[in-house]
């Protein structure tokens, strides 16, 4: 990988590793509807300078980039953000990790045509088993419902790719993303406006809404189909492995959360199910750098939830 490859690589690392410190500390200040709103609507009008000459290009698909929408950033910024009022960043962004985990067994029971041998069929049950290792301690006691919204919003996230794989092969993927984000910018804008504090919220919390926009949304997407275009699709998917370990760091730097021996061994099980279950290291061919007309939502078919979409 050219210099340059790595530079975007260790980025997106990192700005698609940060959201949950960010969503951690603006939740602990302004109403959940008012992180999502400020977060898509940011977003939405950094991007939409540079996507808006494609725009007409989705007219024809509506209703799909309406259901992509909904099951990548409508509902599961809502469940992710609202999960993080009780639970720990690190802990949450463990659990997403799970998602191409997730994204291979929804796949195959959507009609998915990927075949699955004992080595991926073993990779599915690690990484399951990683999950549980992880929540089942936390079922009960208050912990159900928040640990069930990130799981929910593990599901959103795997089977918002395999409705772009197979309804949205056309569409480029910047001005589906300005498009998606205008959208859920105007669900929520309503409920943020009503659910705005009486008082100004504090610095800490001001700037991870502005770093939730800015950097892990619209500069997030930037970066990413700027690596697809500099290494290919599936060597700019393994940076969704690394995100895993940067929320945990961050969590623990920054918000002094603890790192216990069961989130370590939940990580190492997630991360060794997930690249079993997706087959990431089988060699497969990459394509040619600076090939962007098939983006990463082409992939989604054959390798489920590897897209890493959504500025997670």
């Amino acid at each position: 990988m050219s210099p340059r490859g790595w530079i975007l690589f260790s980025l997106m690392s990192v700005i698609w590793g940060i959201p949950y410190l960010m969503i951690k500390v603006a939740v602990g200040g302004v109403p959940v509807p008012v992180v999502v709103f400020t977060r898509t609507a940011i977003g939405a009008l950094l991007l939409l300078p540079l996507a808006y000459r494609e725009l007409p290009r989705l007219r024809p698909y509506a209703v799909p980039v309406m259901a992509f929408a909904a099951c990548e950033i409508i509902g599961p910024w809502f469940l992710l953000s609202d999960a993080e009022r009780h639970l720990s960043s690190s802990m949450t962004g463990l659990l997403i990790a799970a998602v191409p985990v997730v994204a291979v067994v929804l796949a195959r029971l959507t009609g998915g045509r990927e075949q699955l041998g004992a080595l991926r069929w073993t990779g599915l049950a690690v990484g399951l088993a990683g999950v549980a290792v992880l929540a089942a301690p936390r079922i009960g006691g208050g912990s159900t419902w928040p640990v069930t919204e990130v799981l929910l919003t593990a599901l959103c996230y795997a089977g918002a790719p395999l409705i772009a794989a197979r309804t949205l092969r056309d569409v480029p993927t910047l001005p589906l993303t300005a498009a998606c984000l205008t959208l859920a910018a105007l669900v929520y804008a309503l409920p943020g406006l009503v659910s705005l504090p009486d008082t100004m919220p504090s610095t800490e919390v001001l700037a991870s809404l502005a770093g939730l926009g800015v950097i892990c949304t619209a500069l997030g997407f930037v970066v990413f189909l700027e690596l697809i275009r500099e290494v290919g699709t599936s060597r700019a998917m393994v940076f969704t492995y690394v995100n895993p370990a940067v929320a945990v760091a961050a969590g623990v730097a920054f918000l002094a959360e603890p790192l216990t021996g069961t989130i370590v061994a939940a990580f190492a099980l997630i991360l060794a199910g997930s690249i079993l279950a997706t087959g990431r290291m089988a060699g497969t061919a990459d394509e040619p750098a600076g090939r962007s007309r098939r983006d990463p939502l082409d992939l989604a078919e054959e390798r489920p939830g590897s897209t890493g979409q959504g500025g997670r």
